[in-house]
């Protein structure tokens, strides 16, 4: 199996984003919801003026929102991907799609013991899910990860039905080794990259020298 795809979401600022299209990520995530992370549209689409993402696909996050909230975002930003992180209904995310159908859908799922049961649920809709980890009062970006034995089920789950599964939290470049060795089919990381609330440019390094060594272990 390739290496898994790389998101690196929660960038909050131009020099975030100038980072972060320096590096290997297949996706760049932006936060519009409340969050220390949450930027606000009009300013992504003034830093994507002068930094050259093409090579990357824009993944916009949302916690329930209204549909007027996604349709400003979607009118101001290229994005390729809507992730869904909050608690929001399969026929809310059936309305999106068809509301805005060439987009590619991610539905966030926290890990707990009905999981793959919610997966099913939205299994026939969405393109792909995100696995965080549950923590009271947060919706994500907490950098603390979930008991990554219950991992391979979730990934198994979307292999066979030919979705995209990424695992999220508390990812960083001390621990990515054994995530990769479950072979999910991405990782999406936030606060693993950062240091002082910056996307820091060494922990990237790392993160993605580490990938690289796996990789050529494995061939």
């Amino acid at each position: 199996m390739d290496n898994p795809k790389l998101k690196y979401c929660g960038v909050r600022n131009f020099d975030d984003l100038k980072i972060v299209s320096r590096s290997q990520a297949n996706y760049i995530g932006f936060i519009f919801a409340e969050s220390k992370r949450k930027v606000k549209p009009a300013e992504v689409k003034k830093w994507l003026e002068d930094v050259d993402v093409t090579n990357k696909l824009l993944v916009a996050v949302f916690v329930n929102p209204t549909s007027e909230e996604l349709q400003e975002v979607i009118n101001e930003i290229p994005v390729d991907v809507i992730q869904f992180h909050g608690n929001e209904s399969l026929d809310q995310i059936k309305k999106v799609k068809q509301q805005f159908g060439g987009l590619v859908i991610w539905k966030a799922l926290h890990h707990h013991e009905n999981t793959l049961k919610q997966m099913e649920e939205f299994i026939d809709t969405v393109d792909g899910f995100v696995i965080d980890s549950r923590i009271k009062g947060a919706w994500g970006g907490t950098g603390v990860s979930f008991d990554w034995k219950a991992a391979p089920k979730y990934i198994n789950y979307a292999l066979i039905h030919n979705k995209e599964c990424f695992i999220a939290g508390g990812i960083n470049e001390k621990n990515i080794r054994r995530l990769l060795e479950l072979q999910p089919q991405g990782i999406d990381l936030s606060s693993g990259i950062e240091e002082d609330d910056k996307k820091n440019e060494a922990k990237i390094q790392q993160i993605e020298e580490r990938m690289l060594q796996y990789a050529n272990l494995s061939r």
